[in-house]
């Protein structure tokens, strides 16, 4: 998929900016329980796992594996070309925190489950979109 694709924008709140423009420093953003040390996404108020309200935003690694593509060969957006893969990205902090996305540089072919991969930022405005490409 190519970096000057017009993508559907998602709306910009203050529960989610952490998220959509955390790209431009070049860093993922998940948020963590500072008491248990749990991840969180989507974005939740509070933690799970032990109910702390001290859960706030910080920056992960960007790498982990795909756990799962579909392709789609349906040009739902005429900016899109189809075919393309979407995958669900669990990253390496924490089992549980996936990411549905698209995968960049890599064949259509070539997209499975176990491909490790790497956060790659697309920016359109102040929304940096969290895309993967191999690692």
């Amino acid at each position: 998929m190519s970096s000057v694709l017009r993508r559907p924008m998602p709306v910009i709140n203050e529960m989610n900016r952490y998220f959509w423009c955390g790209g431009k420093d070049g860093q993922l953003r998940i948020r963590r329980c500072g008491d248990c040390g749990r991840y969180h996404h989507p974005y939740q108020g509070c933690c799970d796992r032990c109910g702390s309200r001290n859960v706030s935003a910080v920056p992960v690694s960007g790498r982990g594996t795909v756990l799962a593509v579909t392709v789609n060969h349906q040009r739902w957006f005429p900016e899109i070309p189809a075919p393309y893969a979407i995958a669900l990205v669990e990253l390496e902090e924490q089992s549980n925190i996936r990411l549905v996305t698209n995968l960049l540089a890599v064949p259509i072919e070539q997209a499975k489950p176990g491909l490790a991969v790497k956060v790659h930022f697309e920016q359109h405005g102040e929304i940096f979109f969290p895309l993967f490409e191999p690692a």
